[in-house]
């Protein structure tokens, strides 16, 4: 990650012929917010004297107490290399403070910072983060609208002229990189018109950045195409959704603490530890890693999403797998999670609870080598394999009964994210929908 002082960011500028400028952020639900200015207001932004409307955000804060300020990280600062010749578009990614001068404790961002402390306070110095990201291209209408017309027929690791994907995810590709990604891989995904770009692993905060800034160039380079790219979980019945693949590891000055050469898998005992922190949460953080009612259609066996607590080293069908690279590559991989989650909260939950089983020496169940999906019910619960949650309701539930989650969070977050989620999920429960129709209307 680049380190770039402010003289640094108005040489930049200046050499860019940068014009207009975004101060972003992200609320509560993991929408990306943003404030542009005209370069002629950069220096106040140096300064840390932008302010914005709080209470106009999802979960910040009522409308009494509204004036905030955003706090750009100047490290964050890219050009768009998609914007237009006379006068480009830079981006610097934004902490929020009170007006008082302090940390907004709403801010995803500034949470997830609050989390790494309490790591280093155990003597870890990095989190590391390596996404997966996953995500559907469909075509537009005339009038620019999303369709449900996908634009090709491909499968797994498939090429043109089956992929016709691959014109819009090679350009992707090249902005990202243009842009300072490091892309390790880019492939078609098993669905048709299902894609994932993977980038090189980077410590928590920056990976969390990364991810935003993909959803956007992922997003405005599909268009240009005639596309529209959506990170919804599971978009179509019948066919595999999503998943955001998070691989974690935790080092300690530049020692990966997770590998031990002369260890069982050559896994650490602290690895092992984080792992049963992980399964022990998994069923609480949830709610927060797939935060939708369609990320529950994702979570059901036959897809390969996890749907059921477990971990392995050789099989894909437990929530938590063990890549085979070894040394500083020595990594967990949890499968669970969606891209419709905030990243930063979705890292202070899984930091949380692997710190959890590091803290309380906890041991993890014996690993399941076994095809999960095809195990009875009376099979699962005889290996103790427990399931997650089947609804958005019932892992709020859950994660409201979590104190370790709820910490990871903060009581702000918490609450807003609480009482957003609720809304949700009344609204989803109380609309009649077509399903509902097909299958009685003429039966009753």
């Amino acid at each position: 990650m680049a380190k770039y002082s402010k003289e640094d960011i108005r040489r930049m500028a200046h050499e860019e012929n940068v014009k207009f400028i975004r101060l972003q952020f992200t609320d509560i639900l993991g929408t990306i917010k943003n404030v542009e200015i005209p370069i002629s207001q950069l220096e106040k932004a140096l300064e840390n004297k932008m302010m914005f409307d709080g209470s106009s955000i999802e979960g910040f804060v009522r409308i009494e107490e509204s004036d905030m300020y955003l706090y750009p990280d100047l490290n964050t600062w890219v050009v768009f290399p998609w914007t237009a010749e006379k006068g480009k578009v830079a981006r610097l990614i934004c902490d929020i403070y009170n007006s008082d001068g302090t940390p907004f404790a709403g801010d995803p961002r500034n949470n997830l910072r609050r989390v790494l402390e309490e790591m280093k306070e155990l003597g870890f110095t990095d989190f590391n983060l390596g996404p997966e990201p996953e995500f559907f291209l469909f075509k537009l209408d005339d009038k620019g609208e999303p369709t449900l017309e996908l634009n090709d027929k491909g499968g797994y690791f498939d090429f043109a002229p089956t992929d016709l994907g691959e014109n819009c995810r090679r350009d992707i590709v090249l902005e990202l990189e243009e842009m300072g990604f490091e892309i390790e891989a880019s492939h078609h995904e098993v669905a048709p018109g299902q894609h994932e770009i993977d980038f090189k692993y980077a410590d928590a905060l920056t990976a969390c950045d990364q991810i935003q800034t993909f959803k956007l160039v992922v997003k405005t380079i599909a268009r240009k195409h005639g596309l529209h790219a959506t990170f919804m979980p599971k978009p179509l019945f019948g066919v595999a959704g999503s998943g955001m693949h998070m691989n974690l590891s935790l080092f300690k000055n530049g020692e990966n603490t997770f590998y031990d050469q002369t260890g069982d898998l050559q896994m650490s005992e602290t690895a092992r530890q984080f792992i049963a922190g992980i399964l022990k949460h998994a069923p609480s953080f949830t709610a927060v890693t797939n935060p939708t009612v369609n990320s529950y259609k994702r979570l059901v066996p036959g897809y390969e999403a996890p749907c059921y607590v477990a971990w392995s080293a050789q099989n894909r069908s437990p929530l938590v797998r063990i890549p085979a690279s070894r040394g500083l590559s020595t990594r967990i991989e949890v499968r669970s999670v969606d891209p419709s989650a905030n990243p930063y909260l979705a890292m202070a939950v899984l930091l949380k609870a692997g710190l959890d089983g590091i803290k309380n020496n906890l041991t993890p169940p014996a690993a399941v080598d076994r095809n999960i999906y095809v195990m009875s019910q009376e099979e699962r619960l005889e290996e103790g394999i427990i399931d997650l949650p089947a609804t958005l309701a019932h892992a709020l539930d859950l994660l409201k009964s979590d104190e370790v989650i709820v910490s990871a969070l903060g009581g702000h977050i918490f609450e807003r994210f609480i009482d957003a989620k609720e809304i949700e999920w009344d609204m989803f429960r109380s609309v009649v929908h077509p399903w509902e129709r097909e299958q009685y209307m003429s039966m009753y």
